[in-house]
Formats: structure tokens, sequence, C-alpha cells
């Protein structure tokens, strides 16, 4: 049985209706101030998500919250965030020779030769840039793929996500609340020969790996690591941000699974690999990196 959604949560499901049915209606320039000027008045207020990114970006860069260089970062953090909001919402009726044309791709052919070899691929990727939109640009060019979404609340909310992204071109499995077979069917995939896309450095499952992220400790989720050593598919790393009005995309080496060492310690490394390259990928583009959450152990909260 599910709980009953509050009043909060009715209204957020409202408005990303709304946001499908009305935004593709108006014309973009009018749209895209609308939410630029919403980013800045959450900004000016400084609620709790605003300082969390303030904090986390204080980690990237190596400085404290309060200075004015994170406080201007936090800013450009907002905008990019809402944009990605602003385009989810007219991305359905995107036709695909602008997705594909604004899409600005390094490190593909990688890809594109690992799959047409018969062996699947694990895409790894931090919450940046707009992943929906690099999602469209992979599976309108030929490469359908498999993710799996956080149970959003409320239920109506998650549907109609899941049904956006299917639209797209993906197949959608839910982190919880499902058959509890994700792992095994995103290994059937990939033993297929086919692409896996997970965010990948944010873990919501209290069970991830240990790794140091810019110098401190935090949990990533352990799938792309154990899918790589369990299948034998490759691990790719994406890295995605904004690029003036288009995107950036850009597909780093395959991170290999070490010859030696038991499992544990396979997907460990392979993690801590992964979270190196995710590094990179941040710093360079840090206004693009949407973590508005906790994600470093000394920040989170005890679990009761």
């Amino acid at each position: 049985m599910t709980d009953k959604p509050s009043m909060q949560d009715r209204l957020v499901a409202a408005a990303f209706g709304a946001g499908w049915t009305v935004v593709p209606r108006l014309p973009e320039r009018l749209t895209g101030r609308a939410f630029r000027a919403v980013a800045d008045v959450l900004w000016r207020r400084r609620g709790k998500s605003v300082l969390r990114l303030e904090a986390n970006l204080a980690r990237v860069k190596g400085a404290t919250p309060g200075d004015p260089v994170i406080r201007a970062l936090s800013r450009e953090g907002m905008r990019s965030y809402f944009r990605y909001f602003h385009e989810v919402f007219r991305l359905p009726s995107m036709p695909t020779e602008e997705i594909v044309s604004r899409m600005h791709v390094t490190g593909v052919q990688l890809v594109h030769d690992t799959l047409a070899a018969g062996r699947g691929v694990v895409l790894a990727l931090p919450h940046m840039g707009n992943w929906d939109m690099a999602g469209a640009w992979f599976a309108r060019t030929g490469h359908p793929f498999t993710t799996v979404a956080e149970r959003l609340r409320p239920e109506s909310l998650f549907h109609r996500y899941t049904a956006f992204r299917e639209g797209l071109g993906m197949e959608v499995l839910p982190l919880t609340g499902g058959d509890g077979q994700i792992f095994g069917v995103l290994a059937q995939r990939l033993r297929a020969g086919l692409p896996v896309a997970l965010p990948a450095e944010r873990d919501l499952t209290a069970r991830g790996i240990e790794v140091r992220f810019f110098g401190a400790a935090t949990r990533m989720p352990a799938g792309p690591a154990l899918l790589a050593v369990h299948t034998g598919a490759a691990l790719i790393p994406a890295i995605l941000w904004f690029q003036g009005r288009d995107w950036g995309l850009e597909f780093h080496e395959e991170i290999a699974v070490p010859a030696e060492g038991t499992r544990k310690e396979k997907v460990a490394a392979v993690m801590q690999d992964l979270a190196t390259v995710f590094e990179k990928g941040i710093a360079e583009h840090p206004e693009d990196w949407h973590m508005l959450q906790r994600l470093w152990l000394e920040d989170l909260e005890p679990r009761r």
C-alpha cells in the first residue's frame, strides 16, 4: 500500500503536467527567460537546496561556502538546473535533427565499435547537463538503451516521467518497488550486446562503494562496476554539460577491470577509477553539476 500523496506532492505533479503541456506551446525565448528568473529568485532566497549546492561546489573548488566565487557559481548552477527542466518540457516535441545537430560529441566511436563487436556497454554518468537530452540523442542515433530511475513522489509523477523517457527511446526500470530483478535484467541486456546507462555518483541504497571524491569519502552505487565485473561489459564514463545554447557530451576511455583480486576488490578499484573521471569532468564544468543533495559521508545525517 502506498502512502497518500501530500499536497506538496500533488502540486509538484500538477506543475510537471502543466510544464509538458504548456511550455512547448509558448515561444522558447519567453519560457527560457521565465525559468531563468525562477532560478534567480530561488538563488537569492538561499534555501536549503541552494546552501547544499554551495557546500558541494565549495568541495569541488577547494573553497569555503561563503566565498563570493562559490556564491556566483551557485547562481550559474541554479540557472543550469532550471535550464534542464525547461528543456525536459520541450524535449518531446523537439525534432531529432535539432537534437543531433546541437549535440557536440567526442569519443563516441569507442561506444560504437564496442557495440558493433557484440559487447555490451555500461555508460556511467554523473548528474550533469541534460542527461535526458543526451539519452534522446543516443537512442535516436540508433542505440535504444536501458536505464534505472529513482522512484519519484507522487506515483503519478513517476509514471509520467517514465512515459516521457520511454517516449525518447529508453527502457526504464524502477530503482525500487519493482519485481526486484533489476540487476538480472541489466545483466541480460548487456550479455545481449546492448547498452545500459546509469547515473553513478550518488548512492540511493546505503549499500554503495566508498570512494575518495574531491578529497573526502563518499559512497557511489556499485551497479556499474558490478555489471562490468559480472558480465564483461565495457564500463565507459560519460560527462555532459551545456555548451552555449547546445550540449556537450564526452565519452571517456573504458575503465578496465583489474585482472587480479577478489570480486569485492575489483569493484572497489573500478568505482574509484570512475570517481576520478567524474572529478575531472565536474571540475571542468562545475556549474552544470546538479547536486543539490548531501553527498559526502561527513555531511550525511545519521540514519535512524
